[in-house]
Order: C-alpha cells, then sequence, then structure tokens
C-alpha cells in the first residue's frame, strides 16, 4: 500500500472520517555536488519514488495534532501543540520537524489548527532526505489547508529550510527542500543555490544500460550534532578572509592562490567545495552530450574529497564505495551530509547483482548490518496526492 493510501485509512481510524487532502513528497539523491549548497554553489539532486504522505484535514481549535504510522499500521502520537504558542525549543525529537514547518508558516499568515497523518517509506537515517520529504509534505499540506497557492516553490523550500534551520537546529542548506518540491520524473535538477536558476537535465541511466544503485549503509547521521555546523563555520570563515561571498565566487583556475591565504585548517574545507562545483558543471555537460558513463571519475574524485578534504565519510561507506567499484560499479560516492547513510554507485546493469553481492560479502567481512540497495528512478516532485 502506498504512504498516501496507508496515511489516510490511518487518518479515518483515527479521526472517524477521511482527510480533506493527501499531500506527499519524495526523498532524494544527489548525483554530484555535495556541501555546495550552503556555499551559494551548484547541485545536481534528483528525486526518489519513496515518498512521505500527510493525511490532512483543518481543525476550528489552533491545535496541532500529529500522528505517525509505522510500516505495521503502529500509531505514534505526539502531544498537541497551539500554534500561536509556538516557540523553537518548545517541541523536540521527530515532531520538532513537523511542528517547525507550521511555526514557520504562522508567519506567513497560515495560523489555523490541523490533524496531520503522517506514514512514508523514505528511509530514515540513510542520508535520503526523509526529514526534508517530511516537512516538505507538512507544508504543502497545511498551505492546502489554508486555501494559499503553492506555486512559489523555492519559497517555501527556503521556509522549510527555516523551519530545520532555526526550530529543528539543524543548519542543512537548501539543496534537499528544493530538490523535494522542484524534482520532476526522468529528470536531475541543475541548480544554481544562489540564483535559484534551474534547469531540468534529461537523466535516463537505463537508456544507457547504467543504474544508479543506491547503498544505504545503515550507519545512522544527524545533521544536529557538531560536525556538520562545524564545516559550514569553516566555509564561511574561509570566504570572510578570502574577501568573497561565498566560496561559490573561488573559480579553480584560483584555487592555488586562495588556498594560499587561508590558514591550514580551512584549506581542505575550501578546495573541496571549488573542485566539487566544479565537479556539477563538468557532470552536467556529460549529461547534455549523453556521456554518462563518463560521470565514474568524477564520482570517484567526489567521495575521494569528501572523505578526505571534508572528512564527512565513515568505514562504512569507504568500504560500500570501495566493494562497488571492485565489482564493476564505474564510479562511486557517498551521498549526504556524510558521518553516515548512503552511498550510489553508476553500475552497468549487467553488473547489477555482482555489485550488490561484493558489497554485501564486504559489509559481512566487517561484522556490520547488512545494508539495504535499491535502483534508484528520477521521479516526480511533491504534490498533492488526492
Amino acid at each position: 500500500m502506498s504512504p498516501a493510501r496507508r496515511a489516510v485509512a490511518a487518518f479515518t481510524r483515527l479521526h472517524g472520517t477521511a482527510p480533506q487532502g493527501v499531500w506527499s513528497a519524495p526523498g532524494r539523491v544527489n548525483l554530484i555536488g555535495e556541501h555546495t549548497d550552503y556555499n551559494d554553489g551548484f547541485v545536481l539532486p534528483f528525486a526518489l519514488p519513496h515518498r512521505t504522505a500527510v493525511a490532512a484535514s483543518p481543525r476550528d481549535d489552533g491545535q496541532l495534532h500529529v500522528a505517525t504510522v509505522g510500516d505495521d499500521g503502529t500509531v505514534q502520537h505526539t502531544s498537541p501543540v497551539t500554534v500561536a504558542d509556538l516557540e523553537p525549543g518548545v517541541v523536540r525529537g521527530w515532531a520538532a520537524y513537523p511542528t517547525g514547518v507550521a511555526w514557520v508558516l504562522r508567519d506567513q499568515g497560515v495560523t489555523g489548527g490541523a490533524n496531520l497523518v503522517i506514514a512514508g517509506d523514505v528511509p530514515a537515517g540513510a542520508g535520503l532526505s526523509s526529514s526534508h520529504a517530511l516537512e516538505c509534505a507538512v507544508a504543502l499540506a497545511l498551505l492546502g489547508l489554508a486555501d494559499r497557492p503553492a506555486d512559489d516553490l523555492p519559497q517555501i523550500a527556503r521556509w522549510v529550510q527555516r523551519a530545520e534551520n532555526d526550530f529543528v537546529g539543524a543548519p542543512t542548506g537548501l539543496l534537499d527542500q528544493t530538490a523535494s518540491l522542484c524534482c520532476t520524473e526522468a529528470h536531475v535538477l541543475f541548480l544554481d543555490v544562489r540564483s535559484f536558476k534551474a534547469e531540468q537535465v534529461p537523466f535516463d541511466a537505463a537508456e544507457h544500460g547504467l543504474e544508479v544503485l543506491v547503498i544505504d549503509t545503515r550507519a545512522s547521521h544527524s545533521h544536529t550534532d557538531g560536525g556538520y555546523g562545524a564545516r559550514r563555520a569553516g566555509c564561511e570563515q574561509a570566504a570572510s578572509i578570502l574577501g568573497v561571498p561565498a566560496l561559490r565566487d573561488v573559480d579553480v583556475s584560483e584555487l592555488d592562490g586562495a588556498l594560499a591565504r587561508l590558514p591550514e585548517e580551512l584549506r581542505p574545507l575550501a578546495r573541496h567545495v571549488v573542485t566539487e562545483n566544479e565537479r556539477v558543471l563538468e557532470s552536467v555537460e556529460l549529461l547534455r552530450t549523453g556521456r554518462l558513463a563518463e560521470l565514474g571519475p568524477l564520482l570517484d574524485a567526489s567521495h575521494a574529497s569528501l572523505r578526505d578534504d571534508y572528512k564527512v565519510s565513515a568505514p562504512e561507506l569507504d568500504v560500500a564505495v570501495d566493494a562497488a567499484k571492485a565489482a564493476g560499479a564505474l564510479g562511486a560516492r557517498m551521498i549526504g551530509g556524510g558521518f553516515g547513510g548512503s552511498a550510489i554507485a553508476l553500475v552497468p546493469v549487467e553488473r547489477h547483482d555482482e555489485v550488490v553481492r561484493q558489497v554485501l560479502a564486504a559489509f559481512a567481512e566487517h561484522g556490520w548490518t547488512t545494508p539495504r540497495t535499491f535502483t534508484a528512478v528520477p521521479s516526480a516532485g511533491a504534490g498533492r496526492d488526492e
């Protein structure tokens, strides 16, 4: 049963009536362009078929009631909150994500209460943006209940970012929200985060005998810990020293000179961001000219940079990448914020079984939890289901 249908069924059981509507948003894979979004750079994500759905109806008492439905049908409730009383720090844990969206939208005049029932199949803790899928779906649901237009997707992405940054306390950029809201089927989204200029670039790996294999290492990660925020602060410090608005403004041809002006501890961060932006631009050109198989070395270089310069990889991610490449993947890299989560591998279709076999064997040899693997197919972005 789809997340939307599970959400509707649970809502009807809980509230004795069907919801007014159902909205859903997908998780995402970022093909390349990691930790560039909060540096005003370039990203290249696509949406997954995995989605989080929110069945919703308005309340007339100004309260927000949120419940989630597990795969087994078990319902977990949060404590009701009054929208008018919401402030950062009032709600913690997973409930802060939907509640934070209500807090942000309150400032936009969306002040009514709501019953929300959530169901989804985006793997949590896998670096596939399950939290942003939840927040984007809640944002569309609350806007829909208030009869507010939801056509300015970049603005909605910024509202969701504010909820994540200022209410949840995770200093994330704009990649994940924008991908969840704006991606389209069979395309990757080439986004200039500074200008929000976007291009839907066709991406049909199967047509080229390839697939993007996701390897969820099941090594959980979190953006609310200090590692992510420390790197973001380091990038901002480096840009300030260099006298530019963001590291995006350092051209790769200027990199050596820029690095010489930075303290040693900031050089790896700057080197990663500048070279990663260049890898995004090179990847887009390859896709525009149908040379998908040539993406492999760029994926490899991205992983090496994230591992060695940005230092956000993890042993499980490195083993997944190395095993996939040894089994015939054309290239592989970690995705997401890092410290765990998932990797992707660009795999010839005929090598799929062997790549999966060798990845599972490598994890078994280390005594780690068996990873979850699936083929990622570029899918539709967020919207109303029914």
